[in-house]
C-alpha cells in the first residue's frame, strides 16, 4: 500500500520525466502548448511535479509522442490468456445422448 508522501515521489518523477523528454525533442513550453493545447502554466506544474488535470496529461503525452505507452500505467486484462479461463468463456459441455428406453437391458428372466 502506498504511502501518504509516495504519490508525491511518483507526481515529481513523472514532471522530470517527462521535461526530460520534452527538452530532448528540442521542444520548448510555448512549443509544447500550441502541440497539445495545455497552457504553459500546467505545463510547468506538470513538469514540477504538481497536481494536473488528467485531462492535460493525456493531452500532454500525446503531443510528445508518448500517448502509446499509455497502456501501460493499466494494462488491459482481457489480453491476458488466463483471463479467458477465469472469466467470460463457458466451458463446453459434452452432449449426451437420451437413454433409448427400447433397449434397456435386460436379464433374461424378466418379461
Amino acid at each position: 500500500m502506498l504511502s501518504s508522501n509516495n504519490h508525491i515521489d511518483y507526481m515529481r518523477m513523472l514532471g522530470a520525466r517527462l521535461q526530460l523528454y520534452r527538452i530532448s525533442k528540442d521542444l520548448t513550453q510555448q512549443e509544447l502548448e500550441e502541440k497539445s493545447g495545455v497552457s504553459v502554466r500546467s505545463i510547468s506544474r506538470l513538469e514540477q511535479g504538481s497536481s494536473v488535470q488528467w485531462e492535460s496529461l493525456c493531452k500532454v503525452l500525446i503531443a510528445l509522442g508518448l500517448d502509446e505507452n499509455i497502456e501501460l500505467l493499466v494494462p488491459d486484462q482481457t489480453k491476458r490468456p488466463s483471463y479467458h479461463l477465469e472469466y467470460g468463456v463457458k466451458k463446453r459441455k459434452r452432449v449426451r445422448k437420451k437413454a433409448d428406453k427400447k433397449s434397456e437391458f435386460k436379464w433374461g428372466d424378466e418379461k
